[in-house]
């Protein structure tokens, strides 16, 4: 895939990201520079807000299912962050964003610390998931089904 399709793919996410928050009763911001940060999603009436970090990968077709890869910044995982990073993982099966993996970054870099998940090259954490038919989602051998479609930490508000 060129660099520019990668660029039309990571908009694509990142707007159908913004698309999951804005319908739950979130306000959504863009930084105007991207320094780690892709969406701010705040809570108006409380001042709740968190920063989202949003990953796009396509899938490729297996015999039991899919596979899609994404690369984490090892030092942006590691780091302690005020106000909570969560990752929005989107993937893209057949044109169409079929699945979300919603994970804070201290969960994340919990699961890479303690289950050594995923590989390290040229300082990105490179996760494979694998999506089996059967709804079970797994990177290195470690379940995380339960991240999928999880927007338990972004409930529903009403305005």
């Amino acid at each position: 895939m060129s660099r520019k399709q990668n660029l039309y793919l990571g908009k694509a996410g990142q707007f159908a990201a913004m698309s999951y928050c804005l319908v739950r009763g979130w306000n959504v911001a863009t930084p105007e520079v991207d320094v780690g940060d892709d969406l701010i999603v705040i809570e108006d009436k409380k001042g709740i807000f968190f920063r989202i970090q949003v990953k796009t990968a396509q899938t490729t077709e297996r015999a039991n299912g899919y596979t899609v890869q994404f690369n984490i910044p090892v030092k942006q995982l590691v780091a302690t962050i005020d106000p909570e990073i969560y990752y929005f993982l989107m993937v893209l099966h057949h044109e169409t964003c079929s699945d979300k993996i919603i994970i804070s970054r201290q969960d994340l870099a919990d699961l890479y610390i303690n289950q050594q998940i995923g590989s390290v090259s040229h300082g990105n954490l490179m996760l494979y998931f694998v999506f089996q038919k059967d709804g079970k989602i797994t990177c290195s051998g470690v379940d995380f089904s339960e991240y999928n479609h999880n927007l338990d930490s972004f409930p529903i508000i009403s305005h």
